[in-house]
């Protein structure tokens, strides 16, 4: 008999244990069949190219439930437009959240209309996870713990890059040319801080233009007469193509450094490879289309995938390979989440991830967050452009 009551009393005391490890956690937004992730992305306005991130992701979550979802759960992205305008992102976040019950926010786009919704989202306690900008609004974990960066900060690049231009321009005549945004304003304001005491001396001409004008060839004849030899070059989208060609047009041939969220070979192509030949930018993303990568085998995936889930979004766009490696990483998240699907939960196991190697991320770049430290990605390169694709040197340059 005393085996056998051994035995009862062993599973009286593992059972209740084995239960608690059995337990489901949930919050709005999550249950045994379901997982609710929000979005807003451009679709449509100005910066519409951004529609690229809801229309991979989206196609690439709905792949992932014809083949059993995550942990037997379906993941549901409910991805809106926004039109790159904070006001319809307030209310489409409001729906997300509200009306939608979403259990995160993920890869939405735009530090003007994310910046927008981040105290409410942060009231809330509704994760803003894995945000497209790279503002130092998303590094503030002890002011907005629930609001993390997918991309690398802006003012780490533009300090990395101004102590460049002090070792190796200190002479240098600088123009300015950048999108009238938080966007533009974070690159350039840490940039000139990194140039410290000598920004008012080297900075000779500055110029804004809106994400709604038409072009910006009056911006560029008048940085082009200042007679500058270095252009610090904060545009994004049809911008960067317009610069670069009209730079060329002019006859102005300053070093020109492209901010790293913009170093895109299909946008270098449209404004003529030839015309960025020299061009400088602080790098951590592989270009989809580039003859490096040719033979990767995640680079080989995403094209296949792109053929025949999005043809239409062009073989070299950056931004697709972008958020095609964001929805990898999403699946990974939830997927170390388990059962514990709460808010909580959700934001931990993003927060603490540790040399974390997205498939777009350079060699030797990986992710790595903490608790009390929420800048993703800390080291770059400072690639040269040949006129085909960024040549990058062997070491990296970190914060």
């Amino acid at each position: 008999m005393k085996p056998v009551l051994t035995a009862v009393l062993a599973l009286s005391l593992v059972a209740p244990g084995a239960a608690i490890a059995a337990e489901k956690k949930y919050d709005h937004g999550a249950s045994d069949t379901e997982i609710r992730i929000g979005q807003t992305v451009p679709y449509s306005g100005p910066a519409s190219y951004g529609g690229v991130i809801g229309r991979v992701q989206t196609a690439f979550f709905e792949q992932l439930n014809a083949n059993g979802g995550i942990n037997g759960r379906k993941v549901n992205l409910i991805s809106l437009d926004d039109g790159y305008s904070p006001p319809k992102t307030v209310e489409a976040t409001r729906r997300l959240v509200e009306s939608e019950g979403v259990l995160a926010t993920y890869y939405s786009m735009g530090t003007g209309p994310q910046a927008a919704v981040q105290k409410y989202l942060n009231s809330k306690k509704v994760p803003q996870l894995m945000v497209a900008t790279g503002s130092a609004k998303w590094d503030e974990p002890e002011k907005f713990p629930w609001s993390t960066s997918a991309l690398a900060l802006y003012s780490t690049e533009a300090k990395l890059f101004a102590k460049w231009v002090l070792q190796n321009r200190p002479g240098a005549k600088i123009a300015i040319l950048y999108q009238n945004d938080d966007l533009g304003r974070d690159y350039v304001r840490d940039f000139k801080a990194g140039l410290g005491d000598k920004a008012a001396t080297l900075v000779v001409a500055e110029s804004t233009y809106d994400i709604t004008d038409p072009t910006i060839d009056s911006q560029m004849v008048k940085l082009a007469a200042s007679g500058a030899d270095l252009f610090y070059n904060v545009t994004v989208g049809k911008f960067v193509s317009q610069s670069i060609r009209k730079a060329a047009e002019l006859g102005w041939k300053p070093l020109q450094y492209l901010v790293g969220s913009s170093a895109s070979n299909m946008l270098i192509n449209a404004g003529g490879p030839e015309n960025a030949k020299g061009l400088r930018s602080l790098i951590y993303a592989k270009q989809p289309d580039a003859a490096e990568w040719a033979n990767d085998p995640d680079i080989k995936a995403y094209q296949e995938f792109r053929a025949k889930y999005t043809p239409t979004i062009d073989p070299a766009d950056g931004v697709g390979l972008l958020a095609y490696s964001g929805a990898k990483v999403l699946a990974e998240l939830l997927k170390r989440c388990g059962d514990d699907l709460t808010h909580a939960n959700l934001l931990k196991v993003a927060t603490n991830l540790k040399d974390f190697g997205a498939i777009h991320l350079l060699p030797g770049i990986a992710y790595n967050m903490s608790p009390t430290d929420y800048e993703p990605i800390r080291a770059l390169y400072l690639g040269e452009y040949d006129g085909k694709e960024f040549k990058r040197p062997e070491a990296l340059i970190s914060r």
